[in-house]
């Protein structure tokens, strides 16, 4: 199956495992730097936000060695593997700068209860961060769905299994067809315009309602 429309449902599958997953592996990850802070944590955030600097073919690279040991290579679990190491900071600085962001009396007044620092950032820290949250998983989701160099790395261009929408782009340029390359070009400038107009438009309207 390598329909015009396939590789946008690929990209979709891939975006929402990825989505799922990094937000339930986000969420004790930044409750363990936010309350266990330690000679550790400049490391470990460093490691998250390695992809914002670091070229794609890189970490890319790296990832398909290591995937090419365990026959995973060109794989859609190695998409999913990629993307999540990807996409982890879209989904990790969001929380835990909503977290950051949280007046210190919020603690103060559940440990004054007796609740432990896990109760406490599931119960009440957690609950009261619910903008970040919903920011991280819709920033992780649009990244990925227009990740290119580390997908093209670790799945190749495989019609019917590897082919997301981005490496459609790159496939139909390469083959100088360049009204599909425009298409699917148009298609994911429209799907991430959507995207950051909803979180404008919800940050927005959440400021109005704080006034």
């Amino acid at each position: 199956m390598d329909s015009f429309w396939y590789p946008f449902i690929l990209s979709l599958e891939l975006a929402t495992v990825t989505t799922i997953i990094l937000l339930a592996a986000s969420i004790p990850l930044c409750c363990y730097i936010f309350f266990y802070s330690s000679g550790i944590t400049p490391l470990l955030k460093s490691l998250i936000n390695l992809p914002f600097v670091l070229p794609p073919t890189v970490l890319g690279f790296y990832m398909l060695i290591a995937l090419s040991e365990s026959n995973l290579a060109f794989s859609f679990t190695s998409l999913v593997a990629g993307s999540i190491i990807y996409s982890l900071p879209f989904m990790m600085n969001p929380i835990l700068s909503g977290l950051e962001n949280l007046p210190q009396n919020f603690q103060d007044a559940a440990f004054t209860l007796g609740k432990s620092k896990v109760t406490t950032f599931y119960k009440v820290m957690i609950p009261n961060i619910k903008p970040s949250i919903l920011i991280g998983i819709v920033m992780s989701f649009a990244h990925t769905i227009g990740e290119f160099g580390m997908v093209l790395m670790i799945g190749g261009n495989i019609p019917g299994k590897t082919r997301v929408a981005s490496i459609a782009i790159y496939n139909e340029v390469e083959s100088m067809n360049y009204a599909a390359a425009n298409s699917y070009s148009l298609i994911l400038l429209i799907f991430s315009l959507l995207v950051l107009l909803a979180v404008h438009s919800y940050q927005h309207y959440r400021n109005i309602n704080f006034l």
